[in-house]
């Protein structure tokens, strides 16, 4: 038994006096009406109507009943038209989750903007590389760079970035230049630990064919700053997406190696838990992120 609606279908009946009239007022049968009311005694083990042919009366626990269970609607009532507000209007916490680099340099500069816009929206942000429940460790949206989307959420497509395979000059003057992928395994390599497929690096070249290389890494790091910096410094060759080294590509402090040659491209995912009952806040998140990166993404210019 539905008790909120045996509930409703009570103080109905008591209000209109009659098991007909309340069933025009909610909009279904006498006989459903008749059913709540049966199983609502039955429930409590105890009457809560007199009925007779003629006249209707409330016994002394269906007026206590009916007492309560008016406050006790009213204060439902409340409660669903503050959260249908709060659909409706982006306010409150939001919680969101991203990857630390992308997060300091390219979602950073973006959080003024969104809160000038939605004064009433909190952000709660925190930059952690690895990958979070979202659901278990409670955010309202992760910002995720993936190859191969999300299987457990729902989530929609930001941006496309591309990983490069790059090297700072100083190395390559002093070890030389790398032309197609199996010279990798005479270079120093520096390594990213959450790669899937570790220090096999997987190249497609220009007739979709794959080239995979075992490399040999002198370093390796879970962070992408941390191997763009030892890039810079001449240690070895790097691979990183364009979101983070496309600023060094541009300046000419990385250059770009294996012409004709490419990695698989990832995704910049918002990752939400549902479609269904979408928060404004997260809703307008996720809008003005789409609307931020669209067209050439601020890491491809120049790049």
């Amino acid at each position: 038994m539905d008790r909120m609606r045996a509930l409703e279908v009570f103080v109905e009946v008591v209000r209109k006096n009659g098991f007909a009239r309340a069933a025009d007022a909610l909009e279904t049968s006498p006989a459903n009406v008749t059913r709540y009311i049966r199983d609502l005694e039955s429930h409590l083990g105890t009457r809560l109507l007199n009925r007779s042919s003629q006249k209707m009366s409330l016994t002394e626990s269906g007026e206590a009943l009916f007492e309560r269970a008016k406050v006790l609607l009213e204060e439902v009532a409340e409660i669903e038209l503050i959260a249908s507000s709060a659909t409706m209007k982006p306010r409150g916490v939001l919680r969101i989750n991203a990857p630390l680099s992308f997060g300091i340099l390219h979602l950073a500069p973006l959080w003024p903007q969104f809160l000038l816009r939605y004064p009433e929206v909190e952000l709660n942000i925190a930059l952690i590389d690895r990958v979070v429940d979202i659901v278990e460790e409670g955010y309202d949206l992760a910002i995720r760079i993936s190859r191969t989307g999300s299987s457990s959420y729902a989530a929609r497509k930001l941006a496309t970035s591309h990983n490069i395979v790059c090297a700072s000059p100083a190395y390559l003057r002093k070890h030389g230049t790398p032309i197609v992928p199996s010279d990798l395994t005479r270079h120093a390599c520096i390594g990213y630990s959450y790669a899937a497929t570790a220090d096999e690096w997987n190249f497609m070249d220009a007739d979709g064919k794959a080239n995979p290389v075992k490399v040999s890494c002198v370093m390796h790091t879970n962070n992408g700053d941390t191997a763009r910096s030892a890039a810079l410094a001449g240690l070895g060759i790097i691979w990183q997406p364009s979101f983070l080294i496309g600023a060094d590509l541009s300046a000419g402090r990385l250059i770009p190696l294996l012409p004709g040659y490419r990695l698989p491209d990832i995704d910049v995912l918002a990752v939400y838990p549902s479609r269904r009952h979408l928060s404004a806040k997260v809703r307008v998140m996720i809008d003005f992120l789409a609307d931020a990166f669209k067209g050439t993404p601020p890491w491809d210019v120049n790049a």
